[in-house]
C-alpha cells in the first residue's frame, strides 16, 4: 500500500510501451504529479526527447511545426480544459503516432468525441492509468486541489474523484467510516460509496484476509496542529518556507547562489538519502547530522583521485564517477543552504519564544501565565503580526469555554497592536469553523472535570523538550482504531456495505477533509515504521512511553494518511479568511468572572473568583499528588473556575519542587561549517 511506488510503476509502464525516441504531453496537474514520482534523467533514459505542456501545444501547432517521425504519449487529467486540448491536438495531426493515458475515470462522452477529433487517425492506444494525486511519501498523499475553500458538498466531487483514482491504483475496496459530526466527511463517504458501486467492474479485485477501512476526518476536529510552529526538518521547510510540489524556493534568503534559489526535495529516497533519512529529526539532531554529512563529503573530496587525470584509464574513470560526485555535493551545498536559512529564520522570526507559548496553549491547562506571557507577545515589536494571531487564535481555541477567558480583550488588543480589525476577528472566526461546538472530540480534555484531572496528571509528568510537546489529535483516533476502541457511534459506518465490525482493519486510508500537515504525516511514518520492525505500539502509547500487549495489534498493518492539500499555517489562515464570509456569527462566549488582568513580569497564583466560591462542606474533593494537595469543598460538584484554579496551583506547586521543566535539546543552535 505504497502510493509512490504505484505512481512510479504507471510511469514506467507508461513509457515502456512504446519503444525509441517519444514526446511526452502534460497538463498542469500531470506535471505536479510526474515531478514528484519521476526525473528528468529516467525520462531522458526512456527516450522521451521532449516534455512539454499539451496547453501550450496549441501555438505550436499553429506554426505548422509537424514532426511525424516522432511518437508522443498524452498524459493528462480528464477534465474539460485538457480533453479540449487533446482533441485540438489530434486535430493537428503532429506526430505520427498518439498514445493517450488519463490520470481518472473516461466517460462514454469523452471517449467517443476524442475518436471524432482522430480525423487522422493516429491514435494507437487510450488507457486508464489511475494517478490522479499526488505522492509525497510512501505513507503520504495529497489531492490536486489547493487549500479548499469550504468543508461543504462541493468539495465533496473533486476529492471524491482524487480518491477513487487512490483506491484504484493501490486495488483496495474498504468499507467507509467518517466522523460523525462533520457533514462534509459524510457527504464525501456516500460519495465514495456510490462511485465504487457505480465502477464495480474497475473494483473486482482478489479478496484479501481483512477488508481495508476508509477513515474520513475533518480538519475541523483539530485546528491546533496546522497553527504551530514546527521543529522537524520536513515540517519546519514548509512551515517557514513553503513546499510545492516538491520545490522550496529560496529567492528570499540573502546572499543565495544561483542555482540555489529553487531546490528539489525529492519523494523517492533514492534521489537524496540524506533528506529521507532526517525528514523526522528535530533541529537540534538535524545540526548534528548535517554536520557529519559535510564532514563525510570533505574527507572523501580530500581522498578522491577524481581529479587526477593521466592516462586513459584516468579519464575513463572520472566519466564514470563524476556524474555522482557532482550530484553529492549539490546535495550538500543544497542542504547546508537550507538549513542555514532556517536557522537565520528562527533568529529573526523569534520562534523559540512564539514555540513555547505555542506549545503550553496546546498541551497545558494554564490560564493565568498564558494569558499574561500571550499579553507580552501581542505588545513586544519583535513578534510579527502573524505569530501575534496564531496566538490570539490558539488561546481562543482552548479557553473559549473558561469562565475566566478573556477573548475580547485579546481582539482589542490585536487592534492596538498592528493587525486591522478584518484580521483580528479571525480569532472569532475560527470559533465558528472549529470551535468546541464545532469540534466533536474533547481536543484539549478540559471539556468536563475527568478530563481536566487527566490533563493536569499529564502536565505533572513535564517533558523532555517543550518545543515538541504537542501530539496531534489523529493519534489518539488512530490508537482507539487499532485497540478497537473507536466508537460506532462518534465515527459510524456509511451505511449499505456489508462488512465484519469486529474485524481489525491490517490497511487504513485516512484522509483529511480541509488537509493535513507534516507534523501528522511524520506520526504516519514513524508508526509504519514500528509496524515494519515487529513492534506493535500504540501511537499515544509510543507517547508515553507505554506499550501495546504482546499481538494486540497485526504487525503487517499499515496506514496511509491524506487530504486536500497539505496545510502550514500560511494556507491555513488563508482559508479560514475565504470561508468567514459563509460561517455563521461565532457562538457567545462565557461572562468572564473578572477584569482583564494586567500585563505583568512575574507570575502571580490565580485565585478563585469570590462571585464563583462554593459553600462550605463536611463533604468535597481531595487530591494529593505527592507534597501537593487539593481540597475542594462543597455540597456539589466543583465548577469550572475552581478545579481550573486548584490545578493550577497543584501545577505550580510541583513545578517549583523539581525545579522546572527540562528543556531538551538546545534548538536554533546550528553550527555550520
Amino acid at each position: 500500500m505504497d502510493p509512490l511506488l504505484a505512481l512510479r510503476n504507471y510511469v514506467t509502464r507508461m513509457l515502456s510501451i512504446v519503444p525509441g525516441m517519444k514526446v511526452l504531453l502534460l497538463d498542469s496537474s500531470t506535471t505536479a504529479i510526474l515531478s514528484m514520482c519521476s526525473t528528468q534523467s529516467s525520462l531522458l533514459s526512456a527516450h522521451v526527447y521532449l516534455t512539454d505542456r499539451i496547453d501550450s501545444a496549441k501555438g505550436v501547432a499553429q506554426k505548422g511545426e509537424r514532426m511525424a517521425h516522432l511518437k508522443c504519449l498524452v498524459f493528462v487529467r480528464p477534465t474539460n480544459e485538457s480533453l479540449g486540448a487533446v482533441r485540438r491536438e489530434l486535430e493537428s495531426g503532429r506526430y505520427g503516432e498518439y498514445y493517450l493515458f488519463f490520470s481518472n475515470v473516461l466517460s462514454k462522452s469523452a471517449i467517443e468525441s476524442l475518436a471524432l477529433s482522430d480525423t487522422y487517425e493516429l491514435v494507437r492506444e487510450v488507457s486508464e492509468y489511475f494517478g490522479d494525486f499526488l505522492a509525497l511519501s510512501t505513507s503520504h498523499y495529497s489531492l490536486l486541489a489547493s487549500p479548499p475553500s469550504s468543508s461543504t458538498a462541493s468539495t465533496s466531487i473533486s476529492d471524491a474523484e482524487g480518491l477513487l483514482a487512490l483506491l484504484l491504483a493501490l486495488k483496495k475496496k474498504p468499507v467507509v467510516r467518517y466522523e460523525r459530526m462533520s457533514s462534509a466527511a459524510k457527504t464525501l463517504g456516500k460519495e465514495m460509496l456510490r462511485s465504487m458501486e457505480e465502477h464495480k467492474a474497475l473494483f473486482d479485485f482478489r479478496p484479501s484476509n481483512t477488508t481495508p477501512l476508509l477513515l474520513i476526518l475533518d480538519r475541523r476536529n483539530d485546528p491546533v496542529t496546522p497553527l504551530l510552529t514546527q521543529w522537524t526538518y520536513q515540517a519546519m521547510v514548509h512551515e517557514e518556507i513553503g513546499i510545492r510540489n516538491g520545490r522550496v524556493d529560496l529567492r528570499g534568503a540573502p546572499d543565495i547562489r544561483e542555482e540555489l534559489k529553487e531546490i528539489v526535495l525529492p519523494s523517492h529516497p533514492s534521489e537524496d538519502p540524506f533528506y529521507s533519512s532526517s525528514l523526522y529529526l528535530n533541529f537540534g539532531d538535524l545540526g548534528s547530522s548535517l554536520t557529519t554529512y559535510v564532514s563525510d563529503y570533505s574527507s572523501r573530496t580530500a581522498s578522491s583521485n577524481l581529479w587526477k587525470i593521466e592516462t586513459v584509464q584516468d579519464m575513463k574513470r572520472f566519466v564514470e564517477e563524476y556524474p555522482e560526485f557532482r550530484k553529492l555535493g549539490g546535495n550538500v551545498s543544497k542542504h547546508v543552504a537550507l538549513v542555514g536559512e532556517l536557522s537565520r529564520l528562527v533568529g529573526s522570526r523569534k520562534l523559540l519564544e512564539v514555540s513555547e507559548l505555542e506549545q503550553s496553549l496546546a498541551s497545558n491547562e494554564s490560564h493565568a501565565s498564558d494569558f499574561r506571557n500571550l499579553q507580552q507577545m501581542i505588545t513586544s515589536d519583535e513578534i510579527s503580526v502573524n505569530h501575534k494571531l496564531r496566538l490570539s487564535i490558539l488561546y481562543a481555541l482552548r479557553y473559549q469555554k473558561s469562565a475566566s477567558q478573556q477573548i475580547s480583550h485579546i481582539v482589542d488588543l490585536l487592534t492596538r497592536n498592528g493587525l486591522t480589525a478584518e484580521e483580528a476577528s479571525l480569532v472569532n472566526v475560527i470559533l465558528s469553523y472549529a470551535g468546541a461546538d464545532q469540534r466533536q472530540d474533547d481536543l484539549f480534555a478540559n471539556e468536563n472535570f475527568f478530563s481536566r484531572g487527566k490533563s493536569a496528571l499529564k502536565g505533572l509528568k513535564g517533558v523532555d523538550n517543550v518545543y515538541t510537546q504537542h501530539t496531534p489529535h489523529l493519534a489518539e483516533t488512530i490508537d482507539l482504531l487499532l485497540k478497537g476502541r473507536l466508537k460506532e457511534t462518534s465515527y459510524p459506518f456509511i451505511e449499505g456495505q456489508t462488512f465484519n465490525p469486529t474485524q481489525r482493519p491490517q490497511d487504513i486510508i485516512i484522509f483529511m477533509v480541509g488537509g493535513t500537515t507534516y507534523e501528522e504525516a511524520r506520526h504516519i511514518a514513524l508508526l509504519n515504521q514500528k509496524f515494519q520492525s515487529g513492534e506493535a505500539t500504540s501511537t499515544v502509547g509510543a507517547a508515553s512511553g507505554t506499550s501495546t500487549p504482546a499481538g494486540a495489534i497485526n504487525a503487517n498493518t499499515r496506514i496511509l494518511l491524506g487530504g486536500s492539500c497539505v496545510h502550514n499555517s500560511a494556507s491555513f489562515l488563508e482559508m479560514l479568511r475565504t470561508v468567514a464570509g459563509d460561517l455563521p456569527a461565532p457562538p457567545p462566549l462565557p461572562v468572564p468572572s473578572g477584569p482583564a488582568p494586567v500585563v505583568a513580569a512575574s507570575s502571580t497564583s490565580t485565585s478563585t473568583p469570590a462571585s464563583t466560591a462554593t459553600p462550605a462542606s463536611n463533604q468535597g474533593l481531595n487530591l494529593s499528588i505527592g507534597n501537593v494537595s487539593i481540597n475542594v469543598s462543597g455540597a456539589n460538584m466543583p465548577n469550572a473556575a475552581t478545579i481550573e484554579a486548584g490545578v493550577e496551583g497543584a501545577k505550580e506547586g510541583v513545578r517549583n519542587l523539581i525545579g522546572g521543566i527540562k528543556r531538551g535539546v538546545e534548538f536554533g543552535k546550528v553550527m555550520l561549517p
